[in-house]
């Protein structure tokens, strides 16, 4: 029985102990009926498969069978290499959603074979569809990193610990970073210049904002030049330092690290970690109060925790990338379903 991504399965097999949770895959494939018979082999040869399902001319559009099945994490992303080379990406088409908790001795069975854990599997399509998101400029995004500018210059003028770390937690630029850390690992150069046009057009818009704001409130007697001159809660934005770097660099390892492993509580820590919104809110206010240092070494903040995390986040990524093709799971393919290579193409740019 299925219910709410719930799959309860009260047969025992093997001795395996029955109601253990676990996270799995829903792999749902449509595809021609003339590969039906290749993909339902290499299901079967696969240890990581369970809950198979197969519904001939199922499919409406594209037209085809239906073929389900469930999938330990761990082998996941070699299915899912093995079903592109059979052209499924084009002729058919390939969904992948996670199932919450599974509750089955079949998938018990599946996660115990398959290799490694899921916390260290990457699932290079799920990233690249988040990249891809995360790329894009949004009217979202501008909004929420110009509040969090914005709430960082106040708390940079109050000196107020507690709102630069609301300020940081709110920022959505790790997003951005990460996908220009794809780009580069993946060659994608597309990508790495729409995400790059995001950060830069990003923090423009919040600082042109936030120092407008700062402008309005010096001319209605709010805010004086004297409010930047002594703040010892938050004087490290304006003090770039090699420890800056440092931190900039370990979060961007975790940031990396909670994304391919789908644990995003974790995020939050980066978020706190990093000095990029709080360096742009202060910016902001130092323009309209004319501490030209301030508006120097908080510029010089900025750029160091993007350097740092973009640095970590591509040696992450790629060392994360050495390690599944050197070290990754290999599906075995039955002798009879030939893997058709795909011939490169040309990928057709989408604008924005």
């Amino acid at each position: 029985m299925h219910t709410a991504g719930v799959t309860w399965d009260t047969s025992h097999r093997g001795g395996h102990e029955p109601g253990r949770i676990l996270d799995m895959l829903h792999i749902r494939v449509i595809a021609p009926p003339r590969l039906t018979g290749q993909i339902s082999d290499l299901c079967g040869a696969s240890i990581a498969v369970t809950n198979l399902v197969i519904l001939p001319g199922a499919g409406r559009e594209p037209a085809g069978d239906l073929i389900q099945f469930d999938m330990a994490r761990e082998a996941a992303d070699a299915m899912l290499s093995r079903l592109r080379d059979l052209g499924l990406d084009r002729s058919g088409s390939i969904a992948v959603e996670n199932i919450d908790v599974s509750i089955s001795v079949g998938a018990t069975v599946a996660e115990q074979a398959a290799p490694g854990y899921d916390d260290d599997a990457v699932l290079w399509d799920e990233l690249d569809a988040r990249t891809t998101a995360d790329a894009r400029l949004s009217w979202a995004f501008l909004a929420f990193l110009a509040l969090a500018t914005q709430i960082a210059a106040i708390g940079a003028v109050l000196d107020q610990p507690i709102l630069i770390v609301g300020a940081m937690v709110l920022g959505p630029e790790f997003g951005a970073v990460a996908a220009i850390c794809f780009g580069l690992v993946r060659g994608n150069t597309h990508r790495i210049a729409v995400a790059t046009r995001t950060l830069a057009v990003g923090f423009l818009v919040a600082i042109a904002i936030t120092t407008g704001c700062a402008a309005a409130g010096r001319w209605l007697g709010w805010i004086s030049p004297a409010d930047l001159s002594h703040r010892p809660n938050t004087d490290f934005i304006v003090h770039p330092d090699k420890w800056s770097f440092i931190v900039a660099v370990l979060a961007g390892i975790a940031g990396i690290l909670s994304i391919t492993a789908s644990k995003s509580s974790t995020l939050i820590g980066v978020f706190i970690s990093v000095t990029t919104v709080p360096a742009a809110g202060n910016i902001a206010v130092a323009i309209p109060l004319a501490h030209w240092s301030e508006v120097r070494a908080s510029a010089v903040q900025l750029g160091v925790n993007l350097a740092g995390m973009l640095l970590a986040g591509t040696a992450t990524l790629a060392v994360q990338r050495l390690l599944s093709l050197r070290y990754g799971v290999r599906l075995p393919v039955p002798n009879h379903v030939p893997v058709q290579r795909r011939s490169p193409r040309k990928r057709r740019r989408k604008r924005g």
